[in-house]
Order: C-alpha cells, then structure tokens, then sequence
C-alpha cells in the first residue's frame, strides 16, 4: 500500500515540475515571489542565507533569513508554490554545513549574522 501512495506522490511531483536550481543550507538566494494588492499583482524578490530545508516529495519548504534595517527578519515558502516566480542561487556555501539548522544565526549581530 505504500509503494502505491509513494507512486501517486511522485506523480503528482512530476506535473508540478519546475525548474529551479539545487540549493543547500548556508547558501545564499534570491527569491522572487508574486504578491497580489487589490486587483494588481507584482514580483517581489527577497535575498538571504537558507537556514532551514524540510519536508519531502512535493511538500519540501525552505525558510530564508536576511537582515533588513538591523532587524532580522524569516520567510518560510513551499518549494512547489504556484506563488514563486523564480530562484537565483547568489552565493553557495563553500563547505558543507555541519548542521542541517543554522538557527544559531538568530543569536548573531551585524556582519557575522549574514556568514555561516
């Protein structure tokens, strides 16, 4: 019974296929998301480091962290959102990163905030 819900799940992964690049913990993205106001709708992009990737099959989400205006600031998106327009990959991490978590990014201040 399993291997026929995993079958639907791939399947259902393959009609929702989008092109976006590999990325891991550490590096650092550019997202561009729609927003809708009223009867208008606009890209909006957000650039910061992944601290988190969780989920499997087509329920994967990753959360991004940036620093703006000296606040610190978290979005979470579904890898498979129809609301994500595009993912740019800036700058990957040069090593592996030792956690799959870096929630200790949260406790940092200024420039060390933005380097894993």
């Amino acid at each position: 019974m399993t291997g026929k819900l995993f079958e639907v799940e791939r399947e259902f992964k393959e009609s929702l296929k989008k092109d976006y690049p590999q990325f891991r913990v550490g590096d650092t993205v550019k997202v561009t998301y729609k927003i809708k106001e009223k009867e208008k709708s606009r890209l909006h992009s957000i650039e910061g480091i992944i601290i988190k990737k969780q989920g499997a099959m087509h329920r994967q989400s990753f959360t991004i962290r940036r620093i703006s205006y000296g606040k610190g600031m978290e979005v979470t998106f579904p890898l498979y959102s129809p609301v994500l327009d595009a993912i740019e990959v800036v700058q990957e991490y040069k090593k592996r990163p030792r956690r799959s978590r870096l929630y200790y990014l949260r406790k940092r201040v200024g420039r060390r905030a933005t380097e894993v």
